[in-house]
């Protein structure tokens, strides 16, 4: 019986129809036309135990055995169910009741079965269904991208056509002709596509066109596409979607077939490379992946991260592994043309003399310059001694001019004055007359001579009725410092800031040592020169003061100035008037910096602001690298050393705010050299600017107090601070701020111990008391013995012991003291070896209190 009939009727078939004949027989009738009958042996239904529900037939019968037709004529199936249950131990009816619960768990179990079934089909045919639209949408569209490539074909032949008929001669031919072309309305034979037989059956033709079903690359509906499964064979797919999974697996094959040919296409690239650089920037300049670079290193033996540093020749190594080329180059070469190009003699002209003034502190050289100026700025420094470097210029009455820079002269502003030493032409060496040579006029002598400058030995105070000006001389002499009366080659003048006496004197040997040197700088250039001081100001932003040494600064150009750049937008010089330009030898404020340069960094002008930024990029990144450098693999000696430093050394960590940058920098150079071996003081943090909450917060993470130098807090940093328990300290004279931290590094040191020896006291008999202990009654035979005092036990002339005296009795009475020549009772604490013969030495122990030097 075919199963497509069967399929093909089920909607007009009539219900099944059993009847029972005379012999047993089972007839079953199909009333759709035609019938037949089923023979069906019926079966006896056997049990063979608890697990027996089914009888040997197919589809048995799950009635109870009662109702059979043996066991209707008392035959053998009762016998065998009681004998069964006779064997469990059990009744019939338990048996029974047994059999009927196997069959239900069965049916359940074959319920469940069914159900999976036909859940597995459901998903099977789903999942098909989803292939069959993913295949149908993709016929269609090669489908349509061929119609479309045969439709420009067809096109193309007939104007190919009509141009070849436009090019050929007419002919003059008869009609009927062979040669005869065919009328242009006249339809061209279409190409054979094969014959359309009818199939055996009687079917509907097959089509052979484009997206035909037996056609290779067609687009039919009804062809099969994918798995055979039971839904899909009954029919009963229904419309479905493509699952996640496929569609996973899909971007996946695609994912993995672009960086196939990604890595068939890798093209060789030419990489740059510095003298350091890190792997992450080495891949980015390779174009492959990070991961790819530390991989290759780890293969080498190298466990390396991407932030870490390798050398030129390493990188090499990695780019020529990975097929590129290489080519070397310097990072320092960005700065290529930034100042060292030499001028023209042509060019040149003459310019003002560069003079620092220098010498030791509170001997006048802010006065003299302000004698020189006819200003006052001594008043306006604190506690009368100068803290920062000023830079200011004077024209004579002759009308030439001078430009001079004011050093402090505290020991605390050394690289104060090594830069102005150093940026200068003329040193001014102011000695006061009734003090003589001191510490920081030495350090001048010294600077000068390093920066190999010529001095001029200003004698200053020469009015008062103690000064000694011969003297001075004469101790210069000591530091090789001959001058012109004493047979050598120095100047020296006598003046008076106070008197304004020996002032033109002074301006005379300025102007004539400036003539021997030929001063000569060329304007017409682009400028540059020297940082002199730089600060931040509330209401300006980051000042900086420079001294121009070649060229001429005007308003708008573009400057880089260490590791800051901008655009200059105010020239200032000291007497706070704005200028439009400013030329070799003047001192002046720009304005438009976007941060504060160091005390001493070269500037520059640039033409434009990608190049400025570029090599601030280069020198940030220069100072980090060398800061990884010092700061990068330690050894494993090196580490037990530091950890063993940390351990020892107590530290004393500082945030420190300051006016302007020199004075942080000062500060922090006089803190370090505070530090001993034992304790240490740390800046934390150290800029120029007023107080801010990021510095509260920064102070509260470190423990660290806040030291403000010329500075005070805006009122959030001030209530934070409060808040937060953070002290601020603020100071006006760097005196006092040093002072302070070497009090308290002072207080950080522990105690010295001083031992000093009171006496002797000799064991005549020991003494074994009750819940005491021994007790050694003893003589002072020298000095004296107190309660509570250290003590050593003798043996021979040997210390075996050494502790605390912990009992002193004379006769019962517990006593402070025994003086020599009396007798005591005295215990040991925690110590109880003793005997007759032994000597006992005391002594105290004296706390006394450390400070710096």
């Amino acid at each position: 019986m075919s199963d497509t009939k069967d399929k093909g009727n089920n909607g007009g078939r009539k219900p099944l129809t059993v009847s029972r004949g005379s012999s047993g027989t089972v007839k079953q009738s199909f009333s759709h036309g035609r019938s037949k009958q089923v023979i069906v042996q019926t079966k006896k239904r056997r049990v063979v135990g608890p697990g027996a529900g089914q009888s040997g037939g197919g589809g048995g019968s799950n009635a109870p055995a009662s109702k059979s037709p043996s066991s209707q004529g008392g035959g053998k199936q009762p016998s065998k169910l009681a004998g069964a249950a006779k064997k469990l131990g059990i009744t019939e009816q338990e048996l029974i009741a047994r059999q009927k619960v196997l069959l239900q768990r069965r049916e359940a179990e074959q319920k469940q079965k069914a159900e999976q079934e036909r859940q597995e089909a459901a998903r099977e045919r789903l999942l098909s269904e989803q292939e069959r639209k993913v295949q149908e949408d993709k016929e269609r569209v090669e489908a349509e991208a061929r119609r479309k490539a045969e439709e420009e074909e067809r096109k193309a032949r007939e104007e190919a056509e009509a141009r070849k008929k436009k090019t050929e001669k007419p002919r003059d031919t008869r009609a009927g002709s062979a040669d005869t072309p065919a009328a242009p309305d006249m339809p061209l034979p279409e190409p054979a596509q094969g014959r359309n037989k009818k199939s055996r059956k009687g079917g509907p033709e097959r089509d052979f066109s484009d997206g035909g079903p037996n056609k290779r690359g067609g687009g039919g509906n009804k062809r099969r596409k994918g798995k055979l499964t039971i839904a899909s064979a009954l029919g009963d797919d229904g419309d479905r979607q493509r699952s996640l999974a496929s569609v996973k697996r899909a971007r996946e094959r695609e994912r993995e077939r672009r960086q196939g040919g990604e890595q068939q296409e890798k093209v060789s690239r030419e990489v740059t490379l510095p003298e350091t650089i890190t792997l992450q920037d080495l891949a980015q300049r390779m174009n492959e992946r990070v991961a790819d670079v530390v991989k290759f290193m780890m293969r080498q033996g190298e466990m390396m991260r991407a932030n870490d540093i390798v050398d030129a020749d390493t990188a090499e190594l990695i780019a020529e592994e990975f097929g590129h080329t290489v080519k070397r180059v310097s990072e320092s070469d960005v700065e290529i043309g930034l100042g060292d190009d030499k001028d023209d003699e042509k060019d040149l002209k003459p310019r003002a003399p560069v003079v620092t003034i220098m010498g030791h502190v509170d001997h006048g050289k802010t006065s003299l310059l302000d004698a020189l100026r006819s200003t006052d700025v001594v008043a306006g420094e604190a506690g009368g001694i100068t803290q920062h470097i000023g830079a200011y210029q004077v024209q004579l009455e002759g009308g030439d001019k001078i430009t001079f820079l004011d050093t402090p002269g505290h020991a605390a502003f050394s690289a104060m004055r090594a830069r102005g030493a150093n940026v200068t032409d003329v040193v001014i060496l102011v000695v006061a007359a009734d003090d003589g040579v001191m510490p920081q006029t030495i350090e001048a002598i010294k600077h000068a001579k390093a920066a190999e400058v010529p001095i001029i030995v200003a004698v200053n105070k020469c009015d008062k009725p103690d000064a000694n000006p011969d003297k001075v001389l004469t101790e210069l002499l000591q530091h090789d410092i001959q001058v012109e009366a004493m047979g050598g080659d120095v100047q020296a003048i006598k003046v008076s800031a106070l008197e304004r006496t020996g002032l033109e004197e002074l301006t005379e040997a300025i102007t004539l040592q400036a003539e021997l040197l030929e001063l000569k700088a060329n304007p017409d250039r682009e400028a540059d020169g020297i940082v002199v001081e730089s600060q931040l100001d509330k209401g300006r932003g980051p000042v900086a003061t420079v001294l121009i040494n070649r060229g001429t600064l005007k308003r708008g150009e573009i400057v880089v100035a260490g590791k800051q750049w901008g655009k200059v937008r105010a020239l200032v010089n000291e007497r706070n008037q704005q200028l439009k330009d400013a030329g070799p030898a003047v001192p002046v404020e720009i304005l438009g910096l976007d941060g504060a340069p160091e005390p001493g960094d070269m500037f520059n002008v640039v033409d434009s602001e990608a190049r400025a930024r570029e090599i601030t990029e280069y020198r940030e990144r220069a100072e980090r690298q060398k800061q990884g450098v010092a700061s990068g693999r330690a050894s494993l000696e090196s580490l037990m050393n530091s950890m063993k430093d940390d351990k020892e050394v107590s530290e004393l960590p500082i945030v420190v705010k300051g006016d302007v940058q020199g004075s942080v920098e000062a500060i922090r150079h006089s803190l370090e050299g505070l530090s001993t071996d034992e304790v240490r003081a740390n800046v934390v943090y150290g800029a120029a600017g007023g107080i801010s909450e990021s510095d509260i917060l920064l102070a509260k993470s470190s423990g660290a107090p806040v030291f403000a130098f010329n500075v005070r807090a805006n009122k959030q940093a001030r209530e934070l601070a409060e808040k937060e328990d953070v002290e601020i300290r603020y100071y006006s004279v760097i005196y006092n701020l040093i002072d302070d931290v070497k009090d308290t590094l002072s207080g950080m040191l522990a105690p010295e111990k001083r031992e000093t020896f009171i006496g002797y006291a000799d064991i005549l008999e020991v003494f074994n008391i009750t819940k005491v202990g021994k007790v050694a009654g003893c003589k002072v035979s020298e000095g004296t013995v107190k309660r509570g005092c250290g003590v050593r036990l003798l043996r021979d002339d040997v210390v075996i012991h050494e502790g605390k005296l912990k009992t002193l009795k004379r006769f019962k009475d517990e006593v402070a003291e025994v003086t020599s020549g009396m007798e005591c009772g005295m215990a040991f604490e925690k110590y109880e070896d003793i005997r007759e013969g032994d000597k006992i030495e005391c002594f105290e122990v004296e706390m006394i209190e450390r400070k710096l030097d």
